[in-house]
């Protein structure tokens, strides 16, 4: 792990237990911790996660990092190898496909629900990223940005175990899509696309709504797939 954990925010979240000799980590908050690290990109794909080391750097056993790897392992984001051990696992195209298939799913579902309780606040807040984005000159920040505006849009839906899960699987095909050289959709089109999205949401038009949402999203399959054409 890069830098100096102790003291760190992430490092105080992970103290979630007391003893009488002070506090102890856990093998769910070490798994929180690893999950954010790879969804941030801090260790991105191939990169090993040996079991000494983590166990040294979080001061435990090698127990709970055991633990907390096989739940990533479960979860996808990880994999064992016979060689290098435990690396953040990487995504074939048609993995990252399908991936997205889910992700169509659940962010439709989600705007369906969000549309009918959208306000002018709610579009004053989404309007204010989409003009963020276009300031920005950095391809990282259109990252970011691109997953605030979607999260943001879906927040009236008040559904926050899904817009968890939608948060972690947009993450987790960022951190995928890094390792595609290739892939570009710039910002112009999804720009464009997202302004079309939220028109549909202020008349309140969720069928036009969660079509044109539906497709935003095929463009990065189409894309992806034109890169094993």
């Amino acid at each position: 792990m890069n830098g100096n954990l102790r003291g760190s925010a992430l490092y105080s979240k992970m103290l979630t237990a007391e003893t009488d000799s002070g506090p102890v980590l856990t093998a769910d908050a070490i798994t929180d911790v690893l999950r954010k690290l790879i969804l941030n990109g801090t260790y991105g794909v191939g990169v090993q996660l040996k079991q000494e080391a983590l166990a040294k750097r979080f001061g435990v056993s090698r127990f709970p990092i055991r633990q907390a790897l096989k739940r990533l392992e479960a979860e996808g984001l990880i994999e064992h190898t016979p060689f290098a051990g435990s690396v953040v696992a990487s995504q074939s195209v048609s993995d990252l496909i399908q991936t997205l298939d889910i992700r169509i799913g659940l962010e439709t579902r989600a705007l369906a629900l969000a549309i009918p309780h959208m306000t002018s606040k709610d579009f004053r807040a989404v309007e204010d990223i989409m003009n963020r984005y276009d300031a920005s000159d950095l391809p990282m920040e259109w990252t970011e940005l691109n997953l605030e505006f979607h999260l943001r849009l879906y927040q009236p839906c008040k559904r926050p175990k899904l817009l968890k899960m939608i948060e972690d699987i947009v993450r987790s095909v960022d951190i995928q899509l890094r390792t595609q050289q290739s892939y570009r959709l710039g910002r112009k089109s999804p720009q464009t696309e997202h302004r079309a999205i939220v028109q549909a949401c202020q008349d309140k038009d969720v069928a036009t709504a969660t079509q044109l949402l539906q497709r935003h999203i095929e463009h990065t399959q189409h894309a992806l797939g034109n890169e094993v054409d």
